[in-house]
């Protein structure tokens, strides 16, 4: 069965299916009988996303919109073919993402740098292009009517420069990607929610990232729906932390920029402090190794955008 949490002003999440259990989250908007779908997962994800449809009992042909929030492949891998099984439907994205949803040979080689040629094939398939027609650009503050309900754009770079978040004027809702980090649901504790911030490559900045999240919190959303995963609510202590941890790492590359060949174990070895002295501080209940199984993936990915951010500043 497809994984669905449904919460109000027809909102959904959808699981991606990407890695493990409630890694990825598509969302999943729903008004008056029409549809949009905010990002889409990897290729092995469209299944999934027209099941949800079928489920609701909506058919393909009322999906209006696709919009991305950043075209990291876990986020925008699956947009080609799922555009090609949604007749109506038209793409939006970042103008400096749009480029390479319509030609994603770049988007492919910059994966296949991070991940390697065989694993890229394995974890996202042939990427398929989008045709330019159906592609829409999404610059800061724009605007997009979907059956009289608005949402609006905003530019938020730091952990990409393609990245927007998505204000839902109708429930006052955000949709952030990766722009306010990671809150896993098996971290959850005590009530309460945890967020983690995401440096992987290639375009962390803490300064646009510190700028970004101002702007998230200058918003006011009552939720925020993050890709990785889903709803959360504590935003004023969340982004709060978010900020901590974005000095954190920056701190720690600097601290770790003359390590030489040892220079990403150090720095993976540091992020993991960081993850450690989290579940410190918090408490967390889930024991150490399993904290560290849920993070392992962002924990080496963090380590490889922070070293890219350390030789892009010549270090």
């Amino acid at each position: 069965m497809t994984d669905i949490i449904d919460y109000e002003f027809g909102i959904s999440a959808i699981d991606s299916g990407y890695q493990r259990p409630r890694l990825g989250a598509i969302h999943l908007i729903v008004e008056g009988g029409r549809t949009a779908i905010i990002d889409t997962g990897v290729n092995s994800s469209v299944p999934l996303v027209l099941a949800a449809l079928r489920d609701k009992g909506l058919r393909p042909e009322q999906v209006d919109y696709v919009i991305l929030t950043h075209i990291h492949l876990d986020h925008a891998g699956g947009a080609g073919l799922l555009l090609s099984q949604l007749p109506n439907a038209r793409l939006t994205v970042h103008p400096r993402g749009a480029r390479h949803m319509i030609d994603p040979s770049r988007l492919i080689a910059s994966t296949i740098a991070v991940y390697g040629a065989e694993e890229a094939r394995r974890a996202y398939g042939e990427i398929m292009p989008v045709p330019r027609s159906r592609v829409i650009e999404t610059a800061h503050e724009s605007s997009l009517m979907f059956n009289g309900r608005e949402f609006i754009f905003f530019d938020t770079p730091g952990h990409a420069r393609h990245h927007v978040c998505v204000l839902d004027t109708q429930s006052g809702n955000l949709f952030t990607g990766d722009t306010f980090g990671l809150s896993y649901r098996e971290l959850d504790c005590h009530g309460h929610q945890y967020a983690f911030c995401t440096t992987s490559p290639t375009q962390f900045d803490p300064d646009a990232a510190h700028r970004s999240l101002d702007l998230i919190l200058g918003l006011k959303p009552g939720a925020i729906y993050v890709t990785h995963y889903s709803q959360v609510r504590d935003i004023a202590r969340m982004g709060a932390d978010m900020h901590r941890l974005i000095d954190a790492h920056a701190e720690l590359a600097h601290r770790e920029r003359d390590a030489g060949a040892a220079r990403h174990e150090r720095l993976k070895a540091g992020v993991t402090e960081i993850v450690l002295g989290e579940a410190g501080r918090y408490g967390w209940t889930l024991p150490r190794e399993q904290v560290l199984e849920v993070l392992a993936g962002d924990i080496e990915l963090n380590a490889q955008g922070l070293a890219i951010w350390l030789d892009a500043l010549g270090g």
